[in-house]
């Protein structure tokens, strides 16, 4: 069979509109085991275990961060952390708007305080937050010699702009930033992508597969390239224009089970 390992991007491709799992993709992820089904997100990879445990599929790597972490269980493949010199210009740069930041960096995930963004974002990831000051975990992950896997600024869609064309204009050599929504950034480092993430898997893990072996599910931007990589880059039908344009197939919407049902047809 020529196609042998399964990447999926989350939230807006495989959860349904409660973002949930529904019955039908936690059935067919279990019927194509062994087919390793990687899950390949922008979310922290606690936002992720315990849709591998409804898939009972917790031996199989994680993608997280957009490629930024990459895990084999409790084995770290890769990681790419932004420099703190950004990370402090970010916080700076915030501290006179109503714009929320959510710091990540690996299983860490704080907020100064959990107003609208952060309560959203728990609901969305099933996750919740430390509290902590944005200056008070630069200062330890200076000490620690940690930095951010992951920045999220959320918050009013013009402070949203300017803050975007601000950091594009100071770090576009350092950062990747990634406008999901009008009111979200996410920025990572720059040098890394999921398909990255996947080529760190092809070289330590599945040795024995190349790109032309494996299927991939997408439905934003960031997900472009890998899909234009992979052997087949299917997109959900609810996906933007220029994922649509990227991919070789179309699967229905992410409301509709799209993923499952691609599934059950190549399978």
């Amino acid at each position: 069979m020529k196609y042998q390992l399964v990447f999926t991007d989350i939230d807006g491709t495989l959860l349904n509109k409660d973002r949930e799992l529904s019955e039908l993709t936690i059935a067919e992820v279990k019927r194509i085991s062994p087919i390793p089904f990687v899950l390949i997100s922008s979310r922290m990879p606690k936002g992720m275990r315990h849709l591998q445990h409804q898939f009972e599929n917790i031996t199989t790597p994680l993608i997280a961060y957009n490629g930024g972490l990459v895990l084999d269980g409790d084995k770290i493949l890769h990681s790419k952390v932004i420099d703190n010199s950004v990370l402090e210009a970010t916080i700076n740069k915030c501290v006179n708007t109503n714009i929320h930041l959510s710091l990540f960096y690996a299983d860490e995930w704080y907020v100064q305080s959990m107003d609208y963004w952060a309560k959203r974002e728990e609901n969305n990831t099933k996750v919740t937050p430390t509290i902590k000051s944005h200056f008070e975990v630069l200062n330890d992950w200076k000490t620690e010699g940690k930095g951010a896997h992951k920045i999220m600024c959320m918050g009013d869609a013009n402070e949203i702009d300017v803050l975007y064309k601000t950091l594009e204009s100071e770090f576009s050599d350092e950062i990747m930033l990634y406008r999901s929504k009008e009111t979200y950034i996410e920025i990572s480092h720059k040098s890394i992508s999921k398909k990255t993430a996947i080529e760190v898997l092809l070289s330590s893990i599945y040795t024995h597969l190349s790109m032309e072996n494996i299927i991939a599910f997408g439905d934003n931007y960031n997900d472009i390239e890998m899909l234009k990589a992979v052997g087949l880059g299917v997109a959900v039908a609810n996906a933007n224009n220029e994922v649509l344009k990227a991919a070789k197939k179309v699967t229905d919407t992410n409301k509709n089970d799209g993923v499952a049902k691609f599934l059950q047809q190549l399978f």
